[in-house]
C-alpha cells in the first residue's frame, strides 16, 4: 500500500488489538461507556495525533502528497493543509482541534496504538442518538432516541447556517480560505450532547469500520456531518463514504474500545 506508511501498512493488516510497537493505552482518551463498549467523548485531536506520529514515525498520506484536499469548484489540494495545519500555515494551530486530513488506515491506526479501534457503524450510530446514562442531566431521558446528537435540535453544533450563530465564533478558521462554512470548532468546545458526547453531530465526519472487513481503499462510511454542512447530514439517517485513502479538511474520527 504505498499510500501508507510502513507502520500503519502494518496495522492495517493485525486484527483489533495487536500492534507491532507498544501501544498507548491512555493517549489522552476521556472514554464514555455506551453499553457494551466505550467511545471516546470529542473526536481524536491535533495534539493526540502528534503523539502517535512521534512514537511512530507515521507520516501521512496528506504530508507526503503535499496537502490534503477541500471541495470547492470540484476537489482541490491546499498546499501545506494537513493534521498538523489543517487550514494552512497561516491559521495557527492549536492542540485540541480535532485531527483532520486522515485517510481511513490511518484512523484505524492511531485507534490500535490507543488501545483501541474505530467504532462500528451501529456502535457510532448507538452513542450518537440513543441516550443510555442512568441519569442523564436534562433535557436528556434515558432510553430516548434524538433526532441529532445534540437532542432534539442542532443548536449548539458546529454546522453551517442551521447550529445558530456561536459556530462562526468558536470556528478555528473563522472562513480563511474557504468557499464554504467557518471551519470546524475545538474538540469539547461545544455543549455535550446525548451520553455526554461532544461533536458527534456537525464539526467532522468521523470515519467508522463500515462495511467491516473491507479492504485496501474500498469506500468505507463517515459518519455525524460536518462544518460545511448544515443540519441535514447530522441525523441518523444520513449516511455518505468515501473511499479510504480520502484526506481532506472536513473528515476526522474517534476511537472505540470494548468495555472495560
Amino acid at each position: 500500500m504505498p499510500r501508507l506508511s510502513r507502520l500503519a501498512a502494518c496495522l492495517a493488516l493485525l486484527p483489533a488489538g495487536a500492534g507491532v510497537l507498544a501501544a498507548a493505552p491512555a493517549a489522552g482518551i476521556d472514554w464514555v461507556r455506551v453499553g457494551a463498549f466505550e467511545i471516546a467523548r470529542t473526536e481524536t485531536t491535533v495534539g493526540q495525533f502528534r503523539a502517535f506520529a512521534a512514537a511512530t514515525g507515521t507520516v501521512t498520506r496528506a504530508e507526503r502528497d503535499g496537502g490534503g484536499e477541500v471541495y470547492e469548484a470540484g476537489w482541490v489540494r491546499k498546499p501545506g493543509w494537513t493534521w498538523r495545519a489543517p487550514f494552512g500555515a497561516a491559521v495557527p494551530v492549536r492542540d485540541d482541534e480535532p485531527a483532520v486530513h486522515v485517510t481511513w488506515h490511518e484512523a484505524a491506526a492511531f485507534c490500535r496504538w490507543a488501545g483501541g479501534r474505530l467504532p462500528t457503524d451501529a456502535e457510532w450510530g448507538a452513542a450518537a442518538y440513543t441516550e443510555q446514562r442512568a441519569a442523564p442531566p436534562a433535557p436528556f431521558e434515558r432510553g430516548r432516541t434524538y433526532r441529532y446528537p445534540t437532542g432534539d435540535s442542532p443548536q449548539g453544533a458546529q454546522c453551517l447556517d442551521d447550529c445558530g450563530p456561536a459556530a462562526r465564533e468558536r470556528a478555528t478558521a473563522r472562513g480563511t480560505g474557504l468557499t464554504r462554512g467557518f471551519g470546524h470548532a475545538p474538540a469539547g468546545s461545544t455543549p455535550a450532547g446525548v451520553n455526554g458526547l461532544h461533536e458527534m453531530g456537525a464539526n467532522a465526519w468521523e470515519w467508522v469500520d463500515e462495511p467491516a472487513g473491507a479492504r485496501g481503499d474500498a469506500q468505507r462510511r463517515t459518519r455525524g456531518g460536518s462544518w460545511w454542512y448544515g443540519a441535514g447530514p447530522m441525523r441518523d439517517d444520513h449516511r455518505q463514504a468515501k473511499p479510504a485513502d480520502t484526506a481532506v479538511v472536513y473528515i476526522g474520527f474517534r476511537c472505540a474500545r470494548d468495555a472495560r
